[in-house]
């Protein structure tokens, strides 16, 4: 299982069969402008702040979930996109 998570806010955005289906959806959002959903941040500070979009795989035959491995992808703020090196997972 393969979730995307905003790391900045806590936020469970998706879950994925697959860590391309997962990348597929975030290339989706990177051409969303970063003031509309999803890339609007859920905070009140919104306007200054922005989404920080992770990759994190689970291990779902365990209960509770345990967590894989975490990939950082992609920024999406008032400055722009900022995508990450999404081949370098890390535990």
């Amino acid at each position: 299982m393969f979730t995307i998570e905003d790391d900045l806010h806590g936020d469970l955005l998706g879950e994925y069969n697959t860590f391309d289906e997962a990348m597929a959806q975030l290339r989706a959002w990177a051409r969303i402008p970063w003031d509309q959903k999803p890339n609007r941040a859920p905070c009140t500070s919104w306007q200054t702040c922005g989404r920080s979009y992770e990759i994190v795989e689970y291990d779902c035959t365990a209960t509770p979930w345990k967590r894989v491995r975490t990939t950082p992808i992609l920024q999406v703020d008032a400055r722009g996109v900022r995508w990450g090196v999404a081949t370098q997972r890390r535990p």
